[in-house]
């Protein structure tokens, strides 16, 4: 088992279940930059020991020397004897899944987060920028994926660093796009009725019927569903 620390005692079975993504997710195709020479300026404070309630999904965490993305995790309160956390993990540079439970002590993973801006696409890189450093960051289209449907310019993101290499980075939960091209909307919200909108970035999501073009809305990045008009 990995170790964690802080692992409270219930006095009676409690379970807990969270589900993360499909489990059977693609072998990812991240490929990893080597960054310059120079030390890294994060403004995130590197994690060095996490508690069991500190594991949720989208968790990142090193095991075994090697970084993991939490997919689904379990806590258990046995009557006797210490909590664990059962989980389900997905390698960030295999792809691969696995199940691993975590029981009381700690671990210090060396995962790190930056925040960066997305400045502009150069070809088929886009290009985050360090506000304070100016330093550019790029990732292929293939590192994106399917994030770049929410990726607006201007936007910030936080990169996620292993062993000085970038392998994920995550979009804002709630992104801010325009409406444009949709069918009219109806007059009177209270109707109901939904309808497909494209958004600026060439996304598609449904939207009540009285959203117009031009509109802005707010929508949930990991899901891709419509929240509310900004």
């Amino acid at each position: 088992m990995a170790a964690l620390r802080h692992l409270a005692v219930g006095p009676g079975p409690t379970y807990h279940r969270h589900h993360g993504f499909a489990a059977a997710a693609a072998t990812s195709s991240l490929q990893l930059r080597r960054l310059p020479s120079r030390p890294l300026r994060s403004r995130f404070s590197r994690v060095y020991a996490l508690s069991s309630n500190d594991i949720r999904v989208g968790t990142n965490i090193e095991v075994d020397g090697a970084p993991w993305k939490v997919l689904e995790f379990l806590h258990v309160k046995p009557g006797k004897g210490a909590a664990f956390v059962r989980t389900k993990l997905r390698n960030y540079v295999t792809g691969n899944t696995v199940e691993k439970t975590f029981r009381a002590g700690s671990t210090e993973p060396s995962l790190s987060k930056e925040n960066k801006q997305f400045t502009y696409k150069d070809g088929s890189q886009f290009v985050f920028m360090d506000l304070t450093t100016f330093e550019e960051s790029r990732l292929n289209e293939a590192d994106v994926g399917d994030k770049q449907k929410w990726l607006k310019e201007g936007m910030d993101c936080n990169l996620l660093y292993w062993n000085g290499k970038i392998i994920d980075f995550e979009l804002p939960i709630t992104v801010r796009l325009t409406v444009t091209d949709t069918d009219p909307g109806a007059s009177d919200s209270a109707q109901g009725g939904t309808k497909p909108a494209t958004l600026e970035t060439g996304a598609v999501v449904t939207v009540p019927s009285f959203v117009n073009v031009g509109d802005d809305i707010l929508v949930d990045s990991r899901t891709g569903q419509y929240m509310n008009r900004a």
